[in-house]
């Protein structure tokens, strides 16, 4: 469950280390996001002499949140942090690797070139 002023870590190479939440896209008012939700985030911790800098604001797709996330088939999954992969306007991600463990129903999302550069798809 991200909300707004959740800190995320990042789950990609584009040169953002860490992540706070601003807002929810898709609904005006809706309180939480999940696995698979489009996030505005700003900058709160970066690489230095990347493309990213610190205070920017860009959007997100959450990978990985701390709650756990339940299956039609029963399955549970949990993942240690919440994390994130930062993207452009047209869905694509701006890093060239994504890192640790991500969920599968991100394919259904329509994510499928971040599910491609992830080591491991739960």
């Amino acid at each position: 469950m991200i909300q707004p002023q959740t800190h995320l870590n990042v789950a990609d190479n584009s040169g953002a280390r860490e992540l706070m939440c601003i807002r929810i896209i898709g609904a005006s008012n809706r309180r939480y996001a999940y696995i698979g939700d489009i996030i505005v985030a700003v900058i709160k911790e970066a690489i230095p002499n990347m493309p990213l800098e610190r205070s920017e604001v860009i959007r997100a797709v959450i990978v990985r949140t701390r709650k756990e996330l339940k299956r039609d088939n029963g399955m549970i999954i949990r993942y240690d942090d919440n994390a994130a992969v930062i993207i452009d306007q047209k869905g694509n991600p701006k890093g060239t690797r994504v890192f640790g463990a991500i969920a599968r129903e991100l394919r259904q999302l329509n994510f499928t070139k971040i599910v491609s550069l992830a080591p491991e798809v739960l």
